[in-house]
């Protein structure tokens, strides 16, 4: 069971293991949600996830002979690094089965902390199947990533942090794919104060907990689609699932498209890079029906692959009308290009991309394809520049988001 002398153990042990990670006060996400919002930057913590407090705190109550076998677990990313990190740390082999989804930069890591890394699936499920057969037919000893009440102990050491950095702390947000960070941080939170709400929170694509708290039993989902591949788990964990019904107050679903938004005030706010599974808490924030409480958001993690880093920005970007493009004809004669220049530089418009094709027709009068991609303040700017373009006398149609990537 998960005990408040389970918990006091594995603070013990993770003493100068962790890395501070001190709750951070957003002024702008405090206004944008009314309340007073607090992040706690697991993203910052040593492999750059919070996995690390239950993967160490898991190997360290192992015995000698477990340890021997050598160790196997399953993972989207983080969990990967906490057990090779806690691995190489205690002088254990490791195996670690991965989707083949897996960014790059979480694979890498794992590897570069000395485990052995096997790319299987496409989603956690996948990988889960081949590392607990190999643990059967190989006598490892199978850490898993989230079913297990030791490791949800080491997790649950956040909320000792928080109510240090916060002691009348309200709300607590926390994201849920299988379930062991909710399960611990909303048990250990209760055990402190029985008042605070604590509330899982789910990508509308992966709600495996949700729809198995509307059942009353475990649930599994026929896919797990979402951007937010630390928690893109069909089925949760049956033997935390228990501590998430008594103590998770309630669950709220996040489309993809708010954490692309979450994204850039991360980044742009807090100058911090926080992958989609930790966004989804702060995409919540605007979900809330409280006002003037104390809001803490759980970043779980921040391994992103700049790759995927970049597609945010740009698509984050677009939504806000921060970037668009746009198509006009223009005859084809000398100066013309000029003379849209002239009214985008009237109008304060930075040009980030132009084309100018002469051979889209053979009327020389509308031969002209211009495409032009804008740097933009908003949609308002948007808007105004469009319209000065239209009234100098030019037809202009804004190209979608799928032809700018193209």
């Amino acid at each position: 069971m998960l005990t408040l002398e389970q918990f006091k153990n594995a603070r013990s042990t993770l003493q100068g293991v962790l890395r501070p990670t001190p709750l951070i006060y957003s002024p702008y996400l405090s206004k944008t949600c009314g309340n007073y919002v607090y992040l706690k930057p697991e993203n910052m913590q040593v492999t750059g996830a919070y996995k690390l407090r239950g993967a160490y705190f898991k190997i360290s109550t192992l015995t000698d002979e477990e340890k021997a076998r050598g160790l196997v677990t399953a993972s989207a990313g983080n969990h990967a690094q906490g057990v090779a990190y806690a691995a190489q740390a205690a002088g254990v082999a490791a195996t670690i089965v991965m989707p083949t989804t897996t960014p790059l930069v979480k694979v890498n890591n794992t590897k570069d902390y000395g485990a052995q890394v096997i790319l299987h699936g496409e989603v956690f499920d996948d990988a889960a199947e081949l590392a607990a057969r190999m643990a059967e037919e190989q006598g490892l000893t199978y850490v898993h990533p989230f079913n297990d009440l030791t490791l949800a102990t080491g997790q649950g050491t956040i909320a000792y942090e928080i109510f240090q950095d916060l002691p009348d702390v309200d709300v607590i947000l926390v994201p849920i794919g299988g379930g062991g960070l909710a399960a611990g941080v909303a048990t250990l939170a209760k055990l402190l104060n029985p008042q605070v709400e604590v509330v899982g929170v789910e990508p509308t694509g992966a709600a495996s907990m949700k729809a198995s708290l509307e059942a009353g039993h475990i649930v599994t989902l026929p896919s797990a689609t979402t951007i937010a591949d630390g928690v893109a788990v069909k089925t949760p964990g049956d033997k935390v699932f228990p501590y998430i019904q008594q103590n998770v107050d309630r669950i709220l679903t996040i489309d993809d498209g708010e954490l692309v938004e979450a994204f850039l005030d991360v980044m742009e706010r807090h100058k911090m890079v926080v992958e989609n599974a930790g966004l989804l808490t702060v995409a919540a924030l605007r979900h809330l029906d409280c006002k003037e409480k104390n809001v803490v958001s759980v970043l779980s993690g921040g391994n992103m692959d700049v790759i995927t880093m970049a597609s945010l920005v740009q698509h984050g970007l677009i939504c806000r009308g921060r970037i668009f493009t746009f198509a006009v004809q223009l005859p084809d004669r000398p100066g013309e290009l000029m003379r849209v220049a002239g009214v985008l530089s009237q109008n304060n418009g930075n040009i980030i991309k132009l084309e100018h094709n002469q051979f889209v027709n053979i009327n020389r009068q509308s031969g002209v394809e211009l495409r032009v991609t804008l740097e933009a303040f908003g949609h308002d700017h948007k808007a105004q520049i469009l319209d000065a373009l239209r009234q100098a006398g030019y037809q202009v149609s804004e190209v979608d988001t799928g032809d700018f990537y193209t």
